[in-house]
């Protein structure tokens, strides 16, 4: 009778180790494409490989957005599964609940406090969407980003790049800050590249405070 024999637990192997996922949620002329351009850059600068997809909603002005990446040593769909983003990035508060299908309890939220007023509707309080967010998760951090870009830079418009940039800074993406610098510097038009840079550098500064 031969002895039975000792079970082995499987080696990972290149390539199976977890990817790092990503939705962003926002609404149309917020700029989401080109975050997700820029993470994607900054993957592939580290030498990972990463998926996106900008599928999941209508991006003309105003309407409701929601992207999504996926990076690590092997990709193989774009698409974040039901509770199993580890980010969620929120340019507008209300979009964030949409998002609460993919959050779990180890997911952060990141979210610039701006709430925008919808047609025939009562917009939801801060409280109100915070409280049922953190029925998911308890790690929800809310930035006042337009409101900090407008005071140190004289425009909002680039309260996206801040809100990245600060996720990348506080180690909520597995990125080095040098490489978002560089992705930024590669995605962003020249016109607009010195107030991108100087936003990057203000992250750090609030970041750091």
């Amino acid at each position: 009778m031969k002895k039975p024999t000792k079970k082995t637990k499987p080696v990972k192997k290149a390539g199976e180790q977890k990817n790092f996922n990503i939705v962003i949620v926002g609404t149309g002329g917020q700029g989401l494409i080109t975050l997700l351009d820029i993470l994607a850059r900054a993957a592939k600068i580290q030498g990972l490989d990463a998926k996106t997809s900008e599928l999941h909603g209508l991006s003309q002005r105003g309407g409701s957005v929601e992207v999504h990446i996926r990076f690590g040593a092997k990709v193989q769909s774009p698409l974040v599964t039901k509770g199993s983003a580890d980010l969620i990035l929120g340019l507008e508060m209300q979009e964030c609940l949409k998002a609460a299908y993919f959050a779990g309890p180890k997911t952060n939220y990141l979210i610039n406090k701006n709430i925008t007023p919808i047609p025939g509707r009562e917009p939801l309080s801060e409280e109100e969407i915070t409280k049922n967010l953190k029925r998911l998760t308890k790690k929800i951090e809310v930035v006042n980003a337009n409101e900090i870009c407008l005071k140190e830079l004289g425009t909002a418009v680039v309260s996206g790049i801040f809100l990245l940039s600060l996720a990348v800074i506080k180690k909520m993406i597995p990125l080095e800050p040098e490489t978002m610098l560089n992705a930024i510097k590669q995605s962003v038009a020249p016109k607009y590249l010195d107030l991108n840079i100087k936003t990057f550098e203000l992250a750090q500064r609030i970041a750091g405070n």
